[in-house]
C-alpha cells in the first residue's frame, strides 16, 4: 500500500523536502512508518514530535491504510 508523509517546519528543513511517498506491506502501524521514517532520514529529530493520520493527532498503534496521509508535527515551543 502507499502513504503520503508530510514535514513541517525544522523536519522539512532536515529532510529536503515537504512530502514523501512510502509503499508499505499491509497490517503496519504508524509506529512502523515512523521507524521506516528513521532509518530513511536518520539526522530527524523526532523526539516530542506528534503524529497526525489523515489530519488527525493518532498514538503509534493506529493501523494505516492504503492512502492515508501522515503529517510529521514539530514540537511547538513558545508562550
Amino acid at each position: 500500500m502507499r502513504v503520503k508523509v508530510r514535514f513541517f517546519a525544522s523536519h522539512r528543513e532536515t529532510v529536503r523536502m515537504s512530502l514523501e511517498y512510502y509503499e508499505l506491506p499491509e497490517s503496519v502501524v504508524l509506529a512502523d512508518l515512523i521507524k521506516m521514517v528513521y532509518e530513511r532520514h536518520p539526522k530527524l529529530d523526532l523526539k516530542g514530535a506528534a503524529f497526525a493520520v489523515n489530519k488527525r493527532i493518532s498514538p503509534p498503534s493506529m493501523p494505516l491504510s492504503e492512502g492515508d496521509e501522515v503529517a510529521i508535527l514539530p514540537p511547538v515551543s513558545g508562550g
